[in-house]
């Protein structure tokens, strides 16, 4: 998926089958930047380098996952999973997951976070997935109208989710029906 914005900045997402080196290290620039500026992977803080290579290229060998990339002038800045149920759980076999979604920091504003999460839902809908469900901490006001925007709805709140800001915050549950049950 392709598109160019009006100052002429080239927007691409695609779902990375393997990560060259200059690759992973974009990907491990843009991953320690969303870290710092409170956007997840778990992290409060961003791990070394050599940390967020194996986590990459670990991720990569996981059947149930697939990993999108998202790049700003074919710079690597940012990323998403889509984690697929595991066989032996027939009875959710219809939804997938999206996890670790961001765009760095310095990427934001030009439209890829749509054009990521368009890409991640497509791509789970050729799949044959029915449903998409993803969480948010509730500080993540970006993401939520981004998910908003898309049509998610929100089920459900945890109220003592994860750490961030230096406290204890709320996360929100939502899905997204990808097309009508079969």
């Amino acid at each position: 998926m392709q598109a160019q914005t009006l100052s002429g900045a080239q927007l691409s997402v695609e779902r990375a089958t393997s990560l060259s080196d200059d690759a992973l290290a974009e990907l491990c620039e843009a991953t320690h930047a969303a870290i710092l500026d409170g956007g997840g992977f778990g992290w409060l803080s961003p791990p070394g380098k050599q940390v967020l290579e194996r986590y990459f290229r670990g991720l990569m060998m996981v059947p149930e996952r697939s990993l999108f990339i998202a790049r700003l002038d074919g710079v690597i800045v940012g990323s998403a999973q889509l984690a697929r149920p595991p066989r032996n759980n027939e009875a959710q076999a219809m939804a997938a997951t999206l996890n670790h979604s961001y765009i760095a920091p310095y990427a934001r504003g030009v439209g890829l976070a749509r054009m990521l999460l368009q890409h991640v839902e497509d791509s789970a809908r050729a799949m044959g997935y029915q449903i998409l469900n993803l969480d948010v901490p509730e500080t993540q006001r970006a993401a939520i109208a981004l998910y908003e925007g898309f049509g998610y709805e929100r089920w459900g709140t945890h109220p003592c989710y994860a750490r961030a800001e230096g406290r204890i915050v709320r996360g929100f549950f939502y899905y997204k029906r990808l097309r009508a049950e079969d």
